[in-house]
């Protein structure tokens, strides 16, 4: 039996460049609002905020799961079909992603934030839905991103509607 190198199934040194540059778009898209907002944990912290809204310190650990999971999935489905369709909603999401921080935060747009991440969530879906055609594994990872956009875009209402 051949081994595949090079090729979608056997994993090359290009394999291992592209997912480190999925890694680096998560991070970016991290990054986007970590330096775009001065002091988000104490914005947060002043905010009128619902009783079911979690601490502030939780918001780290969580994305920082979340955003491995992104980055491996997009990988999965670029090993399986290469820069095609599935990855331009998930190119989207990235983009909506990063600006969600800096419009809630460095804005103080409450309302526009909530435009941005409904249209999050509605992109994680299309990106679910293209992955699942692609390869299985890389929607799967994506569905406790989109939980987490669900709940915190009914934060993101609910605070919009205190403040």
């Amino acid at each position: 039996m051949a081994v595949m190198v090079g090729t979608r199934r056997g994993r090359s040194a290009r394999d291992w460049v592209v997912l480190g540059g999925f890694g680096l778009a998560a991070f970016a898209t991290a990054a986007v609002g970590g330096f775009g907002v001065r002091d988000a944990a104490g914005e947060y912290a002043g905010l009128a905020r619902p009783a079911w809204a979690p601490p502030s310190w939780l918001f780290g650990p969580v994305w920082t799961v979340l955003y491995v999971m992104i980055a491996v999935a997009g990988w999965l489905a670029w090993r399986r079909v290469g820069w095609t369709w599935p990855l331009v909603p998930y190119a989207v999401q990235l983009v909506l992603n990063a600006a969600w921080t800096p419009i809630f935060f460095g804005l103080g747009a409450y309302g526009l934030a909530t435009a941005d991440i409904v249209a999050l969530w509605f992109a994680i879906g299309v990106t679910v839905v293209a992955f699942w055609r692609v390869r299985r594994a890389a929607a799967w990872l994506l569905v406790p991103y989109w939980a987490w956009v669900s709940y915190a875009t009914a934060l993101t209402v609910a605070i919009w509607r205190l403040n």
